[in-house]
This record gives C-alpha cells, structure tokens and sequence, in this order.
C-alpha cells in the first residue's frame, strides 16, 4: 500500500513542521515576552524599551481629575441629555410609569426608593435621602459603587458632560 520513500518523506513533513512551528514559537517568545523579566538563568533582564501612552494614568496611583462639577453642570445642555437619556430608556420611563426600574419623572428632589409600588433593593429603600443634582452625578458615573446592593445593572456614563447633560434633561421632567 505505501511504499517506504512515501512513509519517510510523510515522516519528514511532519518533523520539519514541527520543528518549524518550535522555531517560530521560540522567535516569537523571545520577540514579544512581557512576562516577568527573567532570563533563563534566573537572573533579571533589563527591559529594552518603554513606550509612553497619553491616556494612561499617573504615576503612583495618582487620580486626575476634571472640571468641578458645579462647573460642568452649569454649562449643561438638556437637549443633549435628551439623546444620553435614551441609554436610560431602556428600563426607566417618564411618563410616570415604572420599568425596570422606577419611572425618573420629578427624580430631583424626590426622596431615594420613594416610587410607590416599586420593588427597590434594600440599599436603596433604605435611604430616604432626596435625590440632588450631585448625589444623582455620582450614582450615575458608578451606580454599583455608589450604593452597594442596588439591583441596577447600568455600568454607568464616564463622560462628565453627559452625566450632567442627563441630569439637566431630568430636571426638566417633572
């Protein structure tokens, strides 16, 4: 059926293959590794080269920060926060019914977990404190971290200036 030059030269595509894929796997290791600086013996390798990014953050864990933001929410635009408000649409309402979460009609200045009828998680029931334009900011940037328990899923906006343009249109919504 196979004559032994067929099964020797097989034999041989396949060692030279894999001998190929070692190679290669080793160049590439030694190319691309960014792993801990170690060398085969142990001892530390110093790194080649660094490259600098903008976005990243500073040195030492330092935060940087933004406009304050009375600042930023002064210079707010409703009509923009009308377009953010859509992300927000798909569990709150305006119109005075509730989604998944409770309708936003009339939310600055109310009283947190007041909706009557709304099933709020404990943590957010258990606070009656009125809802203001900055506690508002700081629950919208990172609700999970803003009060540990609430059921809401949203992320979050990271943009300044969309949450403060949000939050300008739902004080329009009354």
């Amino acid at each position: 059926m196979f004559d032994t030059m067929t099964l020797t030269k097989v034999t041989g595509a396949v060692c030279g293959s894999l001998l190929v894929y070692l190679f290669i796997s080793w160049a590439g290791e030694g190319i691309y590794h960014g792993g801990g600086a170690e060398s085969h013996d142990g001892e530390e390798v110093a790194q080649a080269y660094s490259i600098a990014v903008e976005d990243a953050a500073p040195a030492g864990g330092a935060v940087v920060e933004g406009p304050p933001w009375a600042e930023v929410y002064a210079a707010a635009d409703a009509s923009a926060g009308e377009n953010v408000f859509k992300k927000c649409a798909a569990c709150h309402k305006l119109d005075g019914g509730d989604g998944t979460g409770p309708h936003l009609n009339g939310i600055i200045g109310r009283a947190r977990g007041s909706v009557e009828g709304f099933a709020y998680s404990e943590a957010m029931a258990s606070d009656q404190t009125p809802w203001t334009t900055e506690h508002m900011e700081l629950f919208i940037k990172n609700p999970k971290s803003y009060v540990k328990g609430t059921k809401m899923g949203f992320a979050g906006l990271a943009d300044i200036k969309d949450r403060a343009n949000v939050i300008a249109y739902l004080e329009t919504i009354k």
